[in-house]
């Protein structure tokens, strides 16, 4: 998964953590006012005071199940956006190796083609492989004379354009 995928996938749990964390604090207030409210009715008291205090708690009390709700809703859209997002990161991959074997790539000019659609130059393909650079620029003319491409950048656009067509499904 990369960064960005990690940050997305925080993101969910993050927000629902922080309304619940808000939603214990208007709690805790909700319950003193409340509590309050009730000592000084106890005591007879009656007055405008005691009248704000009563309206400010049913208030937190509200904002209470509400901000529960919206927890609820945001962990559920969290699940649902993580579920949609490893049916694609799935997805890309069969399609992926389907294109390599209809290309009829080699298990080495697949392995180049894939550090090469990450965004990997020769170079760091070389080194991640433990291969000689002049091998890995022999493997990656071969992918890109079977894939009908001539660099790099035009063999990941063929993938953005297959999963511009494809439908993975949507959310929201």
């Amino acid at each position: 998964m990369t960064r960005n995928a990690d940050r997305t996938a925080t993101t969910g749990p993050v927000r629902a953590g922080l309304v619940a964390v808000i939603v214990g604090i208007q709690a805790i207030a909700a319950i003193f006012f409340i509590a309050d409210a009730i000592g000084d009715l106890a005591a007879g008291e009656m007055d405008f005071h005691i009248l704000a205090e009563s309206l400010i708690a049913f208030a937190l009390l509200a904002g209470v199940g509400i901000g529960a709700l919206m927890a609820r809703r945001l962990l559920a859209e969290a699940q649902e956006r993580d579920r949609i997002l490893a049916i694609a990161s799935g997805a890309l991959t069969e399609h992926i190796q389907m294109r390599f074997r209809d290309w009829k790539l080699t298990d080495a000019e697949a392995e180049v083609a894939l550090f090469a659609i990450k965004g990997c130059d020769a170079a760091e393909i070389a080194r991640l492989r433990s291969a000689a650079q002049g091998t890995v620029r022999a493997q990656l003319s071969h992918v890109y004379a079977k894939s009908g491409v001539a660099t790099q950048a035009e063999l990941v656009s063929l993938f953005i354009d297959d999963l511009l067509h494809i439908d993975l499904g949507k959310s929201g």
